[in-house]
């Protein structure tokens, strides 16, 4: 019994004590412009690091607004601000802004998710804070944000399209329909009340997971499911994208964990696949290895661009690597289908790879090795564990 007392109040100590420390991380990362997504060094500035990111800056909103801290609050709300501003035209938010240099990126091939993160972070931050009606004054952003995406939805199935490596996953083969973003677009479609979400809903359970008996009308998606039963593998899991005849089977973890989050599957559906991937170890040696089965050069989705910077190798970055940030969604899932004892165990583990390195918060880790890699200061592993808390100990939902 003391040993259980004991273990206990360590879990709570390294729990508490993250906690300050991301709390401290965020502060130290936030400037009069927003919260840039590490912490500033020299390879940081080199690399752009040490700015705004789209999607990065949003999604850190969620953990700062979620922690009621006055000054993170605000960051939080300049970040989306600054954002705004640099719009583009056609409504497309920027993959990142540097505004010291009035510098606006896009990516190469775009950045899809950046739009959509900010509208959730919008919708979020609207419902901490009512009283300041925010969605109102950004409602002609947000419109054209909404035009833009609209202008990425196939007309027939209400799924976004995309080309590949124009998301999150930016060095990936990604394109078509991907399940990463889609299940975003579903949970934006639910927030602002659009009434085509229940279409999208539909047309992604036979997209993604096309096993099933189910034979939709739509002729296209019938050939599209022809193509994937003759040579898939059945699993308990979404395909990570599909295209015309070629498809991902890689096994995209976030992509699953969020569609299960946002409700694209139903309750016993997402608890299977919770129990598929801890029969798959993705939480080891810490919370979460982003993809199961990495993609390698002898496969025919591997692309040249997959070596820059030799960090998407298998079982590295995007191909495979674990990423505390996305921990926090894996912990947040948990809560939600009721595995509160196992997601606070796993909110430790979260606690303990931020830990690495005296307090590093590396950007990633090797996934089987563990090895810290990446960007030292991560700010959306500090948001993330922030947000994950706050789920856990105070029920809040992302609405």
């Amino acid at each position: 019994m003391n040993n259980q007392k004991s273990s206990a109040a360590v879990e709570e100590g390294l729990i508490q004590e993250c906690y300050t420390r991301s709390l401290r991380l965020l502060k130290s990362n936030s400037t009069p412009d927003g919260i840039i997504a590490c912490a500033k060094s020299k390879k940081a500035v080199d690399r752009s690091y040490a700015s705004i990111f789209g999607r990065d800056a949003a999604i850190c909103s969620l953990g700062m607004i979620a922690s009621k801290d006055r000054e993170l609050v605000h960051n939080a709300k300049i970040s989306i601000l600054t954002l705004a501003h640099y719009q583009a035209p056609n409504g497309q938010i920027p993959k990142y802004v540097k505004p010291e240099l009035k510098e606006v990126d896009f990516w190469y091939s775009g950045c899809i998710d950046a739009t959509l993160w900010w509208l959730i972070a919008i919708n979020f931050y609207d419902h901490f804070f009512p009283e300041e009606r925010f969605a109102e004054q950004l409602r002609a952003a947000i419109d054209r944000a909404f035009n833009w995406l609209f202008c990425q939805e196939h007309q027939g199935l209400f799924l976004l399209l995309q080309n590949e490596a124009s998301d999150w996953a930016d060095i990936m083969p990604r394109s078509g329909f991907v399940l990463y973003s889609n299940a975003l677009w579903y949970h934006v479609k639910k927030l602002y009340k659009i009434p085509t979400a229940d279409k999208t809903r539909q047309y992604f359970k036979v997209i993604f997971f096309p096993f099933d008996k189910a034979v939709p009308e739509h002729r296209r998606v019938r050939i599209l499911m022809h193509y994937i039963r003759n040579r898939a593998k059945r699993s308990d899991f979404y395909l990570s994208f599909v295209n015309f005849s070629f498809w991902g089977e890689e096994i995209d973890i976030f992509g699953n964990i969020l569609s299960a989050f946002f409700g694209l599957a139903y309750a016993s559906k997402s608890s299977r696949m919770v129990d598929a991937l801890l029969n798959l170890k993705i939480h080891q040696p810490y919370p979460v290895r982003v993809v199961h089965d990495p993609i390698r050069e002898n496969s025919p989705f591997w692309r040249p661009y997959m070596r820059r910077h030799k960090q998407n190798h298998p079982y590295q970055y995007h191909n495979g690597g674990i990423w505390p940030f996305v921990g926090g969604f894996w912990v947040m899932l948990l809560a939600k289908l009721g595995r509160r004892e196992l997601a606070w165990k796993e909110l430790e583990r979260l606690a303990e790879a931020n830990r690495v390195n005296n307090w590093e918060f590396n950007e990633w880790f090797h996934g089987t090795t563990g090895e810290p890699m990446g960007m030292a200061g991560q700010s959306w592993n500090a948001a993330m564990f922030i947000l994950a808390f706050h789920v856990l100990r105070d029920n809040i939902h992302l609405y």
